[in-house]
């Protein structure tokens, strides 16, 4: 899948560096040339330096051929003039924009071009199941050198664990669970705490896949 980025803040190059160890062609566009020569060498997506709400940028970036457009710059004008573009001139198939101000919701529709609307405090794993229209279990970051994977998966109201306790969870070998996050906030992973539908799970493993991990918890 190939993603234009706009806004490489914290949020944005998260997001580039989760899709680009997912096996995804990214684009990451920033308005700070600094910040740009900042990540260059630092992570494994292509980088472009200009404003996305000019149209020429966009259609530098790859526009034309992205099948995902996702604008997360700090400003609701601007994350709203990509996604319009992004919908209108370039015909991208799917448009994900983050909303910093909750006033500003009711703008984030079909009429702006977003597909997908994402409000700030939303955790990571909400903004790229959402604008992927994944529902597996997505791995967020793969520590190559490390031998180590870091994975992350949801609980809904179909998991078989939901309503258990972590004790209650047999884990793949070599598995730990680093943190659950629940209403927006980590608790630490203690065997007592009972899992509940929409809790999302962070889990390092040197050894389990996704599929296992996946398994013990749906």
């Amino acid at each position: 899948m190939k993603v234009l980025i706009a806004g490489a803040g914290r949020l944005g190059t998260q997001v580039a560096q989760v899709l680009s160890a997912a096996g995804n062609e990214i684009t990451l566009i920033d308005t700070d040339d600094d910040r740009v020569a900042e990540l260059r060498g630092r992570i494994d997506v292509r980088l472009v330096a200009g404003d996305a709400c000019e149209p020429w940028v966009l259609e530098h970036a790859g526009a034309l051929a992205a099948d995902l457009v996702v604008a997360v710059t700090g400003a609701d004008e601007a994350n709203l003039v990509i996604s319009l573009l992004s919908k209108r001139r370039f015909s991208v198939p799917r448009v994900a924009a983050r909303v910093n101000e909750a006033d500003n919701t009711w703008l984030f529709d079909g009429h702006w071009g977003v597909d997908v609307a994402v409000p700030a405090a939303a955790p990571l794993i909400s903004l790229i199941e959402e604008a992927t229209e994944a529902t597996d279990t997505i791995a967020l970051l793969r520590l190559s050198k490390a031998g180590v994977a870091v994975i992350e998966t949801a609980i809904t109201s179909e998991s078989r664990t939901a309503g258990r306790s972590l004790a209650e969870v047999r884990l793949p070998e070599g598995t730990v669970v680093a943190t659950v996050v629940r209403d927006g906030q980590p608790i630490a992973p203690d065997a007592s705490v009972r899992l509940r539908s929409g809790d999302e799970l962070l889990l390092v493993s040197h050894s389990a896949t996704e599929q296992e991990i996946h398994a013990a918890f749906q």
